[in-house]
């Protein structure tokens, strides 16, 4: 409920019913599950009533550098550095690792979060890769095969090879899987690895030209593509602009 209501993510409202902030109807729970009858319940949060908030969906061209998430104990900027001008709480849809650039929604809405990071949705998730050596054509066949990493193969990729440069192969890979660092391991299983790694498109939604560092509102027709991809169990087609190589 706290998370459908956009007042945190799923993980957040955990480690507030563990801090023993919520209670329902007076009275403190202690479970995720605790079940709540929306229409009759009384829910609070630090004893203040929780009231839906309106559904805000944001698009931020993340730079290298940064973390997805709230805080690091180590001081490190994150993503929250980048939109400090957006007055509503929203969080990170997936991840991007460190060092990956480019495309990162954050909302509110944990039901359409969930609907585009749970594989069996099958969102297709763009990427420019710049690879550490010139990759030949089995190697490409096996990208789009699938390879085998630590924990399982992967399903089949979509891979272009956009151009070879004399110590590197340009790629447009589009997966449906949300593995840590996927794209990475799965360059490493072919004998490379990621010079530069840039995500362009969450099923339909392109970053367009955003600027690095950017972000911006999702418009009302971007947020149903976004649905609709989800609903369809990522059928719609992703179609990334050219002129996005990692250079």
């Amino acid at each position: 409920m706290i998370s459908r209501f956009g007042l945190g993510s799923r993980t957040d409202a955990r480690k507030w019913i563990g801090a023993g902030r919520i209670a329902v109807n007076g009275t403190v729970i202690r479970t995720p599950d605790h079940w709540v009858a929306v229409d009759r319940d009384t829910v609070t949060l630090d004893g203040k009533p929780l009231r839906a908030r309106e559904r805000t969906y944001r698009l931020l061209y993340k730079p290298g550098g940064y973390l997805t998430t709230y805080k690091d104990p180590e001081g490190r900027p994150t993503v929250y550095d980048l939109i400090g001008d957006v007055e509503e709480f929203v969080f990170p849809v997936g991840r991007l690792d460190r060092d990956t650039s480019g495309l990162l929604i954050l909302t509110n809405d944990a039901e359409l979060a969930e609907r585009l990071t749970n594989p069996g949705y099958k969102v297709p998730k763009t990427y420019l890769v710049k690879t550490a050596a010139v990759l030949g054509e089995e190697a490409i066949e096996q990208l789009r095969r699938g390879v085998t990493l630590s924990d399982g193969p992967t399903l089949p990729a979509v891979v272009h090879r956009l151009r070879n440069s004399a110590s590197s192969t340009f790629l447009e890979i589009v997966i449906t899987e949300g593995r840590n660092r996927q794209v990475r391991r799965m360059i490493e299983a072919v004998g490379s690895r990621v010079r530069k790694l840039v995500r362009t498109a969450i099923g339909p939604v392109r970053i367009g030209d955003l600027q690095i560092g950017a972000h911006r509102r999702l418009t009302g027709r971007e947020v149903q593509q976004l649905r609709l991809a989800a609903r369809a169990g990522g059928r719609s087609r992703t179609v990334v602009a050219r002129n996005d190589d990692p250079d």
